[in-house]
């Protein structure tokens, strides 16, 4: 499947050029954001109730680090193209679609995975069900345990009048963005919500939030020993700091890193810092495994 080449945007501070792109899947256009060489390690980054823009910040910072990261916009939000059901809106069928997603990029392999928001459930399915070869797992203030839905999406899970989304939208956007929140960048973010099927699709996500995908991926997860960061804005009000410090006491190989005076999109608070640990935890070689004496 071919990949077809569309708007270039800029991620400062970093010099290289993010170029945002798509590939078919499942016959709609799945649209991500990517910079770096093509023949480097990728990194597939995972957006939840925003869209790939939470991960902009921080993709050049990769791309210098010699990798490959690949930020996706999930089916019928943000740039993609499709439309999601309560159905196909679940953490499971996400994790599904980006199974095709990757196989569409003909990604085989190891991968390294990041995840946001309801992003990071799916990057945590997609490690305990071993649905991709999991190589390492970033968490930026992801849902965890039963952290989610925040009540801002959880008014939408009955429905609900279309028109209340984008205000909806507006103000939480305009709360986590916190001290570095302008207009433009609002509306920025604000923009893939003016699409009528975005905002329907948006609906549905909110219609599947369930907090049992992740409870129910905790046994898989204290089992797993593949390597967990975990970068944490401290002031986000509901996945807050205390279900990280719970997920790095028990989830074997998990490293938290705390980003003060930054809410749930920290990515636009400290992208230089978080860009960098990312880099490093990403590029670091898996360790060597050592001969059994047996």
């Amino acid at each position: 499947m071919s990949e077809t080449t569309g708007t270039t945007e800029t991620s400062e501070p970093s010099e290289s050029t993010v170029v945002r792109t798509a590939v078919q899947v499942d016959g709609d256009p799945a649209s991500y954001l990517t910079a770096g060489r093509q023949d480097a390690p990728p990194v597939l980054m995972l957006h939840g109730t925003y869209w790939s823009r939470v991960w902009l910040p921080v993709l050049g910072h990769l791309a210098e680090a010699g990798l490959r990261p690949l930020a996706v916009d999930l089916p019928g939000l943000g740039r993609s193209g499709g439309r999601l059901t309560p159905e196909t809106a679940t953490v499971p069928a996400l994790a599904d679609w980006v199974t095709r997603f990757a196989a569409a990029l003909n990604l085989s392999g190891p991968i390294a995975v990041a995840g946001h928001d309801i992003g990071g459930a799916i990057a945590q399915h997609l490690l305990a069900h071993k649905e991709l070869d999991v190589s390492r797992l970033a968490l930026v203030n992801s849902v965890l345990y039963d952290s989610w839905p925040a009540p801002h999406v959880a008014q939408f899970r009955d429905g609900g009048a279309e028109e209340g989304v984008r205000a909806a939208r507006r103000q939480a956007i305009t709360r986590v963005l916190a001290g570095v929140a302008t207009e433009p960048l609002i509306t920025d973010y604000l923009d893939p919500w003016t699409d009528e099927r975005v905002r329907r699709s948006w609906m549905a996500l909110a219609a599947a939030a369930d907090n049992r995908y992740t409870l129910d991926l905790v046994p898989a997860l204290k089992r797993s020993t593949t390597p967990k960061l975990l970068i944490w804005g401290e002031d986000d009000l509901h996945e807050t700091v205390q279900y990280a410090e719970q997920f790095a006491s028990e989830m074997p190989g998990t490293t938290l890193i705390r980003i003060p005076d930054a809410d749930h999109i920290p990515t636009e608070n400290a992208p230089a810092q978080i860009g960098h640990e990312l880099a490093n935890f990403f590029a670091t070689p898996m360790p060597t495994p050592t001969p059994s004496d047996s």
